[in-house]
């Protein structure tokens, strides 16, 4: 056996739509083979019974920006914290991420305006200069009732990186802050605003979105149909939005608020993703539509660990063994071939031949699942 091939055997391999027993084989980076039953090979790992699954692929994070402002007003290297962003992925299994960075924010004193370039910048060197334990990828999150957010994603859109670009729109009174209330609660809290400063806050921001939103939205998609980059919705919450959403060419919908706008989703071809952490926890931390009811309808099609990295694959395992949840393949495909297929990526999310050695190696232990090995591009990087 070459030191450019690794022979993983006694392992419960998750296939597409069965699990086996048997036995996997890298060499220079891909899958070479697939095979029921043990290996007679020596020098092969045995991997104990444990499961092995097709490495995750992450499709919204915005985790990198807690490395980079680690606590309010104290900024970190761009590269130090790249890393460390990088270094977590890894060690949560998910060797596939599209680095959500925003594009426009309600709040014009976020790190995210000041930090924008860094972060773009230091995944790209990380990228191109061998750094990363992972893949990484671009995903831009536009915020299209912000004044600058189309001049912002012309300078940004010509990154090699750039895989995915979802449309979003927080402004008060609709989508994921269809309750002025609810909204009035998160913002005043969020930035210790009196009422008369808050009032100010919610007026500006629904002017923002009267005058830009529409404008912003059609261009951004017009842009990306033009390039082959896949668009993803946020928060819709009517049957209305995912029209508009299905207008546009979206692939992905990002979070859909309700029930209605998930089946409608669903029903017109987009593929239809919630928060990770709303399965781990029981329910949206915003009140909004729980993802366990999606999985009952059998609408969920993909994962996101969205602020959480280690909630992908509790929320996988979560979703195999609820009641009336998915079989274990399909939970899988939630979180590795779903979301591969959505932006195109038609190299990795299966264990297949041929395909990237992206990989993960799970031990459950009293219910959970406990990440063992991980390997991108057959490099053991965890």
């Amino acid at each position: 056996m070459s030191v450019r091939e690794q022979i993983l055997t006694h392992a419960t391999l998750v296939l597409d739509d069965e699990t086996i027993d048997g036995t996997l084989v890298i060499r220079d980076g891909r899958i070479a083979a697939v095979d029921r039953g043990a290996s007679q090979v020596a020098a092969a790992i045995d991997c104990e019974g444990d499961i092995l699954l097709p490495g995750l692929v992450e499709l919204h994070t915005d985790n990198m920006e807690k490395y980079f402002e680690p606590r309010p007003k104290v900024e970190w290297p761009g590269l130090q914290a790249a890393l460390a962003h990088d270094a977590q992925m890894a060690a949560s299994g998910i060797t596939t991420v599209f680095d959500a960075v925003s594009v426009g924010d309600v709040d014009e004193q976020s790190m995210r305006h000041g930090a924008l370039d860094a972060m773009c910048h230091a995944l790209a060197r990380i990228a191109h200069e061998g750094l990363a334990r992972v893949d990484h990828r671009l995903h831009l999150r536009c915020e299209v009732s912000h004044p600058n957010t189309l001049a912002r994603f012309h300078e940004l859109s010509s990154s090699p990186l750039l895989g995915l670009v979802s449309l979003m729109d927080h402004a008060p009174g609709q989508r994921q802050f269809a309750s002025l209330d609810a909204y009035r609660i998160y913002y005043q809290g969020k930035y210790k605003l009196d009422d008369a400063a808050m009032n100010a806050f919610m007026a500006s921001q629904i002017d923002n979105s009267q005058r830009y939103s529409a404008e912003h939205r059609r261009a951004i998609a017009a842009i990306c149909r033009e390039r082959g980059l896949a668009i993803a919705s946020h928060d819709d919450a009517t049957v209305e939005h995912v029209a508009d959403s299905a207008e546009y060419g979206t692939r992905v919908a990002e979070f859909p608020t309700t029930r209605e706008a998930a089946q409608a989703s669903h029903r017109a071809g987009m593929a239809v993703m919630m928060g990770a952490p709303n399965v781990v926890r029981g329910g949206s931390h915003s009140g909004n539509i729980a993802a366990a009811e999606l999985v009952e309808l059998g609408v969920l099609d993909i994962l996101s660990s969205d602020y959480y990295p280690a909630a992908l694959l509790d929320a996988v395992f979560k979703v195999a063994t609820m009641e009336n949840g998915y079989a274990l393949p399909q939970a899988v495909a939630t979180a590795t071939r779903l979301p591969a297929e959505a932006v195109g990526l038609t190299d990795r999310g299966r264990l297949a031949p041929g395909l990237r050695a992206d990989l993960l190696r799970v031990r459950v232990i009293d219910g959970h699942p406990v990440v063992q090995r991980v390997w991108s591009a057959g490099k053991q990087v965890h």
